[in-house]
């Protein structure tokens, strides 16, 4: 039997003959299971703010994005359409157009995005499901849908066929301009729906007919702006980017919905880590109560630790028995801990207690991931609490 574990054991199990050191013990413990219990919970809370965060741009940005790396458009023909189509992992994709443009309405206006999608775009991103009122457009008309914001900015109401919405985009080519009509195509388009996401996203596009945008921008039909891509949900990302490398000839950028809310992902993934390194701290502070209550203990044992001592126990050994107490304690009050934390997540998964609006409960998650971080930070911590006080046990103290 390993000795020093069991005499570990033992003294976990009974307690002292001084009630204060028993006192300094319990709070110890509990100042173990509390931190546990909040660290479980803020993560988990933060994990649910970032997926409900996350959840805005899943409704307008793809699984994957393909988009020219030189100039503004690229060219798909007919034999790369149907490589892609051969692809497996791909489950739809849509060919798009999105181009900077100025719209006027009556005596406003306002600069944001044209966004013209085939009719493959609805497969690829939910974006019927944010629609606020009014429809989805027809294609090979000049039907748009608009975002609430941008509606809001321009006082566009559906259906309003007294005010024309007007669309602006520089004429391309070289040469001297006659007058500012010749400087730019336009076309007339007509509200058939709004859609409303958030504040930002709500202002940013304004969805129309890939041919409307092509006819806009002087393009042919061959010629677009970008290819967006829906996979299948165990799709191996790296090879499907790997051959349609391949069949663009590594001419195009491709980026993964990371990659595209770069700074969205940057900005959780800081606050996540700096809310952890906060309550790590926390910890930390409370596991001195933990050296403490472990130095008393090898003041009150002194005794029984001397004559192991004499027996011909090493100092060595001797220093093990509260390594040992110190991380099973450790060990033990974080599984109490993790277990209270995973009951208040779940409970707030199912009943919504807390809510952040009258309508909205507070995102939590519950994440497997979060439980082995908890574990593996109070075992970490602990077992560095319970070797810097068994480093009180030396032959001067027993002497």
């Amino acid at each position: 039997m390993n000795f020093p574990l069991y005499i570990a054991k033992r003294y976990i199990r009974s307690n002292s003959k001084n009630s204060a050191i028993n006192i300094i013990n319990r709070i110890a413990s509990m100042g173990i299971i509390v931190g546990a219990m909040a660290l479980f919970v803020v993560l988990s809370v933060f994990s649910g703010l970032k997926v409900f965060s996350l959840s805005f741009t899943n409704n307008i940005d793809p699984d994957l994005k393909i988009s020219s790396t030189l100039g503004k458009s690229f060219t798909v023909d007919n034999n790369q359409e149907a490589q892609l189509k051969k692809i497996k992992g791909i489950a739809s994709y849509s060919k798009i157009i999105e181009e900077r443009v100025l719209f006027v309405y009556g005596d406003k206006q306002e600069v944001t995005y044209l966004k013209g999608v085939d009719d493959n775009f609805t497969q690829v991103n939910p974006i019927k499901e944010t629609l606020y009122n009014g429809q989805w457009f027809e294609y090979n008309t000049a039907q748009v849908v608009i975002g609430y914001g941008l509606a809001q900015k321009l006082s566009i109401g559906l259906l309003d066929f007294n005010t024309n919405l007007e669309v602006f985009v520089p004429k391309p080519g070289r040469g001297g301009i006659n007058s500012p009509e010749d400087a730019f195509n336009k076309t007339i388009i007509y509200p058939i729906g709004i859609y409303a996401i958030n504040e930002d996203l709500d202002s940013k596009y304004v969805f129309g007919d890939l041919r409307m945008a092509q006819d806009l921008l002087e393009y042919d039909r061959k010629q677009i702006s970008g290819i967006e891509i829906k996979k299948n949900t165990d799709a191996d990302e790296a090879l499907i980017i790997e051959q349609l490398n391949q069949i663009f000839k590594n001419k195009v950028t491709i980026k993964n919905r990371a990659q595209l809310n770069e700074s969205l992902y940057k900005m959780l993934n800081t606050e996540n880590i700096a809310v952890y390194l906060i309550f790590t701290l926390v910890i930390i502070i409370a596991l001195f109560n933990l050296i403490g209550a472990l130095i008393m203990m090898i003041l009150d044992k002194k005794g029984n630790l001397k004559t192991l001592f004499n027996l011909g126990v090493e100092i060595r050994s001797l220093r093990k028995i509260f390594l040992l107490q110190g991380t099973l304690l450790s060990f033990f009050g974080g599984l109490i801990g993790l277990a209270l934390g995973i009951v208040i997540v779940i409970l707030q998964q199912h009943f919504e207690w807390i809510m952040i609006t009258p309508t909205l409960a507070y995102p939590v998650v519950f994440s497997l991931e979060n439980v082995v971080i908890v574990m593996a930070t109070i075992i970490i911590l602990g077992f560095i609490a319970s070797l810097i006080a068994s480093s009180r046990v030396s032959e001067r103290l027993l002497e």
